[in-house]
């Protein structure tokens, strides 16, 4: 075996963005995932939990919801007001419609995915139609006063539950109605304390469970208004909340970082009656956990730590294979760095530039092992800032270091590098 030298790169200041949101296709196998810069990605799960498709962020365009609809088609809303379908065989979006309600804070569909309902900044749930083509304005929901973070539909499809700032609502959707407001705050010492529901779901019970601010999962009967299990389980706030399709198991995760599985258990053993129980702790995240997901045989978790955590349920696994090893994506799964071999040159991408650099030099020997003292340090050479609000999603530099290219979703640029004693020119071809 020859001898080489390896050149330890530590310069490449890459800050990834954290995951803002996701979206599991329960009749399929994909996960939809959203980052802090608007871009989306697409998880294949049928293959071994591959990233199967990215779609580069935009600037003006941020992603607070994701949501799959009937025939595998994904949405997407934020604080811009409009409800994006994206195009996943030219990954670009494809359509937008204005919510009409101000920034657009959460979605959901259906169980049939043939609507769409978004809760906006003005208090209001839109209902959208599903159509060829994208998606049509039906009407707007009973509104009140409070922005709606988070709703969820019933089984069903006759009720959506809303929840805001203090309160949680249930609107009857063949009416528009609103059938029942609950007030989850607290005084505490005479204090009035502002409660955050930041993520719900309805249970084809009837049950509707909540997880807020004041680190808390509550399960609430509805129909009457009153509070059937409250678990605190962080002294922080509970951000995000997925049940599973068959409804008994959930996962929520916290602002410290922790995600938390609930069972649906036995009271006794043989008994019928049968009670939510905090079962499993995991701590996975170092940051905020924006976002989680239940798949039939993984809980999905994706923090502000960028990264995306699959933990396998292990009494869902059959046996021992790849499918019952937790994965943590913690590093970007596309070229982000082109070499120029014989110009000894680096190309880093960034969302919305480039930067070239030469790399340094030695002129030491040594044995296998050894760290060499660099003469002649890396040289940082030029930087090419992307015009426009849309990310790069691709770049490259010749191996002769004298053409650099780059592509976002609707052009293609290319720069020619002239290098002249201590300075380089740049022309655009």
């Amino acid at each position: 075996m020859g001898e080489f030298e390896v050149h330890r790169v530590r310069f490449f200041g890459l800050v990834p963005a954290g995951v803002r949101c996701l979206a599991h296709q329960r009749r399929g196998a994909r996960l939809a995932l959203a980052r802090t810069d608007g871009a989306v990605e697409i998880y294949n799960f049928a293959a071994n939990y591959f990233q199967e498709k990215v779609i580069p962020g935009h600037s003006a365009r941020s992603v607070e919801a994701l949501c799959w609809a009937a025939g595998g088609r994904l949405f997407g809303a934020g604080l811009g007001g409009a409800i994006t379908e994206f195009d996943l065989a030219r990954l670009c979006a494809a359509g937008s419609v204005d919510g009409g309600g101000g920034p657009v804070w959460s979605m959901a569909a259906n169980s049939t995915g043939t609507q769409l309902a978004a809760g906006c900044e003005d208090g209001s749930v839109k209902l959208f139609q599903v159509v060829p083509g994208g998606i049509q304005f039906e009407r707007s929901l009973d509104r009140r006063q409070g922005r709606i973070l988070c709703l969820a539909w019933h089984p069903a499809d006759t009720h959506i539950v809303a929840g805001s700032v203090d309160v949680l609502r249930v609107f009857d959707v063949p009416s528009g109605q609103t059938l029942q407001r609950i007030m989850v705050s607290y005084q505490v010492q005479k204090v009035r304390r502002e409660c955050v529901v930041w993520g719900t779901a309805f249970l084809s019970s009837g049950a509707v469970v909540t997880a807020d601010s004041f680190g808390r999962v509550q399960f609430w009967d509805w129909e009457r208004g009153t509070l059937l299990q409250s678990h605190t389980v962080s002294t922080a706030a509970v951000l995000s909340l997925a049940v599973s399709e068959t409804e008994d198991s959930m996962v929520v995760g916290t602002s410290t970082g922790a995600t938390y599985q609930f069972q649906l258990l036995p009271v006794r053993t043989g008994s019928p009656e049968k009670r939510w129980v905090r079962t499993k702790p995991f701590q996975h995240h170092t940051h905020d956990v924006r976002a989680v997901a239940h798949s039939p045989t993984a809980l999905i978790s994706g923090g502000l730590d960028a990264q995306l955590v699959i933990r396998p349920l292990m009494e869902k696994v059959q046996k021992k294979n790849y499918d019952a090893v937790l994965r943590k994506f913690t590093f970007p799964h596309r070229r982000l760095v082109s070499c120029a071999r014989k110009a000894r040159l680096l190309l880093f991408q960034f969302s919305q530039h480039l930067e070239l650099w030469r790399l340094g030099s030695t002129d030491e020997t040594g044995k296998d092992g050894e760290v060499l003292s660099v003469c002649c340090m890396p040289e940082h050479l030029v930087q090419l800032k992307s015009k426009g609000p849309e990310h790069i999603y691709c770049s490259c530099v010749s191996p002769c270091g004298t053409w650099v290219a780059y592509a976002t979703a609707s052009r293609f640029h290319l720069y020619r590098l002239r290098y002249q004693g201590d300075g380089i020119s740049v022309t655009k071809v």
